[in-house]
């Protein structure tokens, strides 16, 4: 008959078991019949049974226990909630001042003893004479039971033994609404009428128990049958034996050995493993990916796979793993391995991995340094790269004005700029702090000799110690006990210093740290010279930007303005507007959006907005304005063919006449202005959009609407409603409801629309302008039309002279009449039919002469010998300004004049 192969760690049978198989005697009986009751077998199974008894009978005991416990404590929390109800109950306190308490409360206290299943209710007076019973034939005498504190307004409950067997007692205080006590309710209920639940469960409790023991007894003899078939029939002492032989050679040997079950778990590993592996102490048992181990080694393991010699670095070891399953040699799923600890090659792989990670840091810094040009944030990059990768805290200290854009000042203060570490509580000065390090410091010797300074061992650094006794020995007793400084050069300039900590690592830093430091700061160096260029050319081109907007906006009585310029973050725009006042009363509204960042966007911005300062003060009309300006943009491009192109600004021009309410635009590519009426809707004035300025060949065209007095007119540029996340559309649709929420004011407005639509990072420049619109009333505003004849001239003169009466303005008669007299004579004699007079005060008295002409008269200086040509000069004297505006049916020659100062009229908000 052929043998059945063993499995590697199935046990060799003992002598008794093969002499039974010898003697073909079935399998395990021969050592039951030797050893009888001293088997292991045998001695687990009373063992179990016994524990089983022992805990049926626990159980049951403290079943009962508790319920009787139960039991007392639910009659004294009925009997006191019983007693206390009824004593509180509506009625109760006023039946016992009544003539006859017994016939009150008798019939409610046996009512409420039946409802609330209790024993007894008893009602007493306060010196304990019962006022009700259960048994009527005691009413009347004296309660028996303490009732003393009950006296006094407190609570008694008690156990006692009294006439119907051991009961629960409460005593209550039946008090007045002033708070005396004028009676005593006492409520009972026997244990006894409480406690069956014992007796009823008890019955239950003892078949469960007998089951349980039953099955479990039947469970014992089923695990001691197959614990006799593993064990072979050993007995205790020829196992202990057989596994001291097997632990000390498992644990003897140099090799890791590991045993893992089919599901990938630790059966087994001897003390070498555990030290190779550095496993815990529960480590059998648990599943192989679950013990910490690097991810190759413990698939390795949970695999089975079949591997010869496969080296694995684990921790800081190299070993040789070798593994084959145990299934093949009869025995159950899994596999074996052992580890042989092949660190004699680590020194080899430890300089490759170390130049790795130096490359690694080297590569990281090339690209995680210098993501923004802002000197603070890459300051910042510095030290989060470099902690924990190379040091354990490092601190970034530059100049003053390097952060603020300028080149460094040799012996000014520094200030800590950046600091980072893997603990904190570091004792270092924080960020923000001014520094001045004495000449023995380490860093004060980088910034004068320009190179990387080590201080290995700090404790042995009195230079460093000089710079501040009682902070570097917190600096030491906290830990950090090696330093390395290293000076921030970009080129022949010195920007700061830069300092590496060690506190966590116990080795000092050594001189290729040094190198590796140096060659980290070299790296940051030049992107924290970058952000300071950066930063003085943005502060320039802001500074320039905002010398040429609008400090202040110019008096003018047509509209309520409002605005805001908020530059963008990463750079100064060419964002810009402008408020102009204009002859008539009329103000013009400018606001465009220069193409670009930097000084050339700025300074392109000012050269247009000097050029519409220009233009506007020719009184041209918007399409006209915008057509030069194209022109001007063309000029620009060709002065300097090597500059970038201008092309792309774009400019919304509008003018509102408060005298008509009539609002002309033109825009050259520009966002549309919105309209918000004074009901509150909203919409978009559909003006032509034009090319933006620069690409030429099209003229522009206007669009004139009246705007009701209170409207708010809104130009902006596409920086408020377009970015990077949000397309054109959503913005305008985000804006429309902005202005439908926002008060009527125009700064109000303003607040609401930046609230609503301001992004959360700001990459161009947002230009905003709200106006409401007012009117130039009838009462303001006086108009004549004068036939072509010079004898019209006096009677022009005669009611102008009236108006100015019942303005107030008698002293300004002589002049307007003299302006008006020269003007009005020019249009009758050169100009043509029809001849208009308008006359408006508003902040200053304005004269309009109009005529059909469209020849402008010319300011010139009469010699001694000439009849005429004195007129315009002596207008020109006496107006504080005049000037000459174009329209459609001819030309208007107008001219202000001052008002006295307590005769002008107020202007309403």
């Amino acid at each position: 008959m052929a043998r059945r192969p063993r499995g590697p760690h199935e046990p060799r049978p003992s002598v008794t078991a093969r002499r039974a198989r010898e003697r073909r005697i079935p399998y395990g009986v021969a050592p039951r019949r030797a050893l009888g009751r001293r088997s292991l077998a045998t001695q687990v199974f009373v063992l179990q049974v016994v524990v089983v008894l022992l805990l049926v009978v626990a159980a049951v005991v403290a079943l009962v226990l508790q319920v009787r416990h139960d039991g007392t404590e639910e009659a004294r929390n009925r009997s006191l909630a019983v007693a206390e109800s009824f004593a509180n109950a509506p009625g109760t306190a006023d039946a016992l001042a009544s003539p006859d308490p017994t016939a009150v409360l008798q019939p409610r206290a046996e009512a409420a003893r039946k409802a609330a299943d209790m024993d007894f209710i008893v009602v007493m007076s306060p010196d304990g004479i019962r006022y009700t019973h259960p048994r009527p034939d005691r009413i009347g005498k004296r309660f028996v039971g303490t009732i003393a504190p009950a006296q006094q307004g407190g609570r008694v409950v008690e156990d006692i033994d009294g006439t119907i067997g051991r009961l629960v007692q409460a005593v209550v205080p039946v008090k007045s609404a002033d708070g005396r006590v004028v009676g005593l309710v006492s409520a009972g209920i026997t244990t006894e009428s409480v406690g069956g639940t014992v007796d009823r469960q008890l019955p239950l409790v003892l078949v469960t128990a007998g089951a349980a023991l039953l099955l479990a007894t039947g469970g014992t003899a089923l695990v001691s049958r197959r614990l006799l078939r593993q064990t072979h029939g050993l007995g205790p002492r020829e196992m202990t034996r057989m596994y001291e032989h097997h632990d000390a050679v498992l644990h003897a040997v140099r090799e890791g050995v590991l045993i893992v079950d089919g599901d990938g778990r630790l059966m087994l590993a001897n003390d070498e493993a555990h030290r190779l592996l550095d496993l815990p102490d529960d480590a059998e048992g648990r599943y192989v990916t679950g013990l910490g181990l690097d991810a190759a080694t413990a698939g390795l393991l949970a695999s089975g796979r079949v591997v010869t010699d496969e080296v694995h670095l684990v921790g800081d070891k190299l070993l040789a793993v070798n593994q084959r399953p145990t299934e093949v040699a009869g025995g159950p799923s899994g596999s074996v391995a052992t580890l042989r600890d092949s660190t004699e090659l680590r020194a080899l792989s430890g300089r490759a991995e170390q130049a790795r990670e130096r490359l690694d840091i080297l590569y990281a810094a090339g690209v995680g340094i210098g993501t923004s040009l802002d000197v603070t944030r890459t300051a910042e990059e510095l030290t989060e790269l470099a902690v924990p990768r190379f040091a354990d805290f490092v601190s970034v200290d530059l100049f003053d004005s390097v952060v603020k854009g300028e080149e460094p000042e040799p012996g000014s203060a520094l200030r800590r700029t950046a600091s980072t570490g893997v603990r904190k509580g570091a004792p270092l000065y924080a960020v923000g702090e001014p520094l001045k390090f004495v000449d023995s410091a380490p860093q004060a010797r980088s910034l004068a000799e320009g190179r990387a300074v080590l201080e290995a061992r700090l404790k042995e650094s009195p230079g460093w110690r000089a710079q501040d006794l009682e902070r570097t020995e917190q600096v030491v007793e906290f830990g950090i006990h090696s330093l390395i400084t290293v000076p921030v050069r970009a080129g022949a300039l010195v920007l700061g210093v830069v300092s590496f900590w060690r506190s966590e690592r116990p080795e000092p830093f050594d001189a290729d740290e040094v190198a590796l430091a140096e060659e980290l700061v070299a790296r940051a160096a030049v992107t924290i010279d970058n952000a300071r260029r950066f930063t003085r050319e943005h502060s320039m081109a802001e500074t320039l930007q905002r010398s040429l907007l609008p400090r202040t906006l110019p008096a003018q009585s047509a509209l309520d303005i409002a605005y805001r310029y908020l530059p963008a973050q990463a750079g100064v725009g060419g964002d810009w507007f402008d408020v102009l006042p204009l002859s008539g009363a009329r103000v013009a509204l400018v606001v465009g959006d220069v193409v670009g960042h930097g000084l050339l966007a700025a300074a392109t911005m000012g050269r247009l907005r000097t050029a519409v300062h220009n233009f506007a003060a020719l009184d041209l009309a918007p399409e006209e304005l915008l057509g030069l300006l194209d022109e001007l943009v063309n000029r620009i491009d060709q002065e300097d063919e090597s500059a970038a192109p201008v092309t792309g600004a774009t400019c919304l021009y509008a003018i509102y006449d408060p005298v008509s309410r009539r609002c002309t635009m033109a825009r050259a590519g520009h966002p549309p202005p919105a309209i918000v009426h004074p009901d509150g809707r909203v919409e978009f004035a559909e003006v032509p959009p034009g090319l933006p300025l620069g690409l030429g060949g099209l003229p522009f065209e206007t669009v004139e609407l009246e705007l009701p007095e209170g409207s708010r007119l809104v130009l902006y540029t596409d920086g408020l409603v377009e970015s990077r996340d949000r397309d054109i559309d959503s913005g305008l649709d985000l804006l429309a409801e902005a202005l439908a929420r926002a008060d009527a004011g125009p700064e109000p407005t303003c607040r609401s629309v930046l609230e609503s639509l301001l992004p959360a990072r700001q990459n161009d420049d947002i230009a905003l302008i709200v106006a409401r619109t007012r009117a130039l009333g009838a009462d303001r505003v006086a108009e004549w039309e004068v036939p072509m004849d010079p004898a019209e001239v006096g009677r022009v003169r005669a009611a102008v002279a009236r108006r100015l009466t019942e303005w107030d303005l008698e002293e300004l008669s002589f002049t307007t009449e003299l302006i008006l007299s020269e003007l009005v004579t020019n249009a009758i004699r050169y100009g043509g039919a029809p001849v208009r007079v308008r006359l408006l005060r508003d902040r200053t008295l304005i004269c309009e002469v109009s005529d059909a002409s469209s020849t402008s008269p010319h300011l010139r200086y009469a010699a001694m010998t000439d009849e005429g040509g004195r007129g315009l000069f002596l207008v020109a004297q006496i107006a504080e300004r005049w000037g000459t505006r174009y329209s459609s049916t001819g030309k208007v020659i107008w001219a202000q004049q001052p008002l006295p100062a307590d005769r002008s009229l107020p202007v309403d908000r």
